[in-house]
């Protein structure tokens, strides 16, 4: 494979009637095969395809436009270093959200921008069933039913104050709309893990915003 490029993930999308542009209506499948190859424009297309959405899961969850910009085109450098190892056991979709989630876990982290002691998900994970009245509730979360620049604030930093996991759990399910299922394999864990992190996180958004709750 050859050295990987320096993506612009910002470009126009190919123009389908250019003869010389690859075919990007191509499965995921086929694409990741040519990429296998070293087909840089296979690659390109599975950029055009994704981005938009690896960017806004990535944003979502760091809040900073610039650091997202920067993990999102981190995810596709890792994603194209690490093409070779997909094997299709996943789809290629749930692979690069996998990178692009972990990525911004672990910028997070670095950072340290969670507040306070976050509960040990280890200890009460097992305490967790999936038809358990602590189980989140599957409507909108207080970030779609709030409006307003001070609100949006508020929540934002409440979601900062919460671990990188916890966020992530909270941000995949109430904002990207993700299943269970999809958010275990999107962070590596256990689907009681999942939800015991989803009630811990919103036990405590819920605490701290605690007054725009009771507005509801």
């Amino acid at each position: 494979m050859p050295n990987f490029p320096s993506f612009c993930l910002n470009k126009p999308a190919p123009d389908p009637s250019d003869p010389l542009q690859p075919d990007c209506v191509n499965d995921d499948a086929r694409l990741v095969a040519l990429c296998q190859k070293g087909d840089l424009a296979a690659f390109d297309c599975l950029i055009t395809k994704y981005r938009n959405q690896v960017y806004a899961t990535i944003y979502n969850l760091a809040r900073n436009e610039e650091e997202a910009w920067d993990l999102a085109q981190e995810t596709f450098l890792k994603a194209w270093r690490h093409i070779g190892q997909f094997r299709g056991q996943s789809k290629f979709s749930t692979w690069l959200h996998r990178i692009a989630t972990n990525l911004t876990i672990d910028w997070a982290r670095k950072k340290q921008v969670e507040c306070g002691v976050e509960f040990d998900e280890n200890q009460h994970a097992h305490g967790i069933e999936p038809a358990s009245v602590t189980t989140p509730n599957a409507g909108p979360g207080p970030r779609s039913r709030m409006e307003g620049a001070e609100i949006q604030t508020r929540i934002d930093t409440a979601l900062l104050a919460l671990s990188p996991e916890h966020r992530a759990a909270i941000v995949l399910r109430e904002i990207e709309g993700l299943s269970y299922e999809e958010i275990a394999a999107s962070v590596g864990c256990t689907v009681g893990t999942v939800m015991s992190r989803l009630f811990y996180a919103r036990k405590k958004l819920q605490t701290l915003l605690r007054d725009l709750y009771e507005t509801l």
